[in-house]
């Protein structure tokens, strides 16, 4: 028989109790411009995830997806893959906006419409959507907009 093997893992490089707890949109911000990559931040749209176990605490962030100046493309079904592979709980997803501009688009409202939706059916919980700046950030939860 011709079969394919799927092999599922996930691992941590550190012990859970050594892993950065996000407590706010703040500590979310300041995890993200860790790892965004300076000369693009101000360039290029990259959309990004932060995966959270239950009690808040990082597993990990993955650089989802690369667009042009000003778009970029999500796929569901890879952000909810990675989400289940790696245990997460809770997403708090961000982009960047190169124009410095922090005024969340139509097309970014219903994209965080959308992965709110999607996650409910899976029960990891989209805890916020931050657009990045080099200088700043706009949280949808603490703008009431999640």
């Amino acid at each position: 028989m011709n079969l394919s093997e799927v092999s599922i893992s996930f691992k941590p490089k550190y012990k859970a109790n050594d892993r950065t707890i996000v407590k706010s949109s703040v500590d979310a911000y300041r995890a993200f411009l860790v790892k965004w990559e300076e000369g693009l931040i101000n360039y290029q749209e990259e959309f990004k995830l932060l995966l959270l176990n239950s009690s808040n605490h990082i597993l990990g962030i993955v650089n989802l997806s690369k667009g042009g100046m000003d778009c970029v493309q999500v796929d569901f079904k890879i952000m909810y893959s990675i989400a289940l592979k790696s245990g997460a709980r809770k997403l708090i997803l961000a982009h960047n906006h190169p124009s410095g501009k922090l005024t969340p688009s139509e097309a970014d409202r219903v994209l965080t419409a959308k992965a709110k939706e999607a996650g409910k059916l899976l029960d990891i919980e989209v805890c916020d959507h931050l657009i990045i700046t080099d200088e700043n950030y706009y949280s949808f939860a603490d703008n009431g907009d999640l």
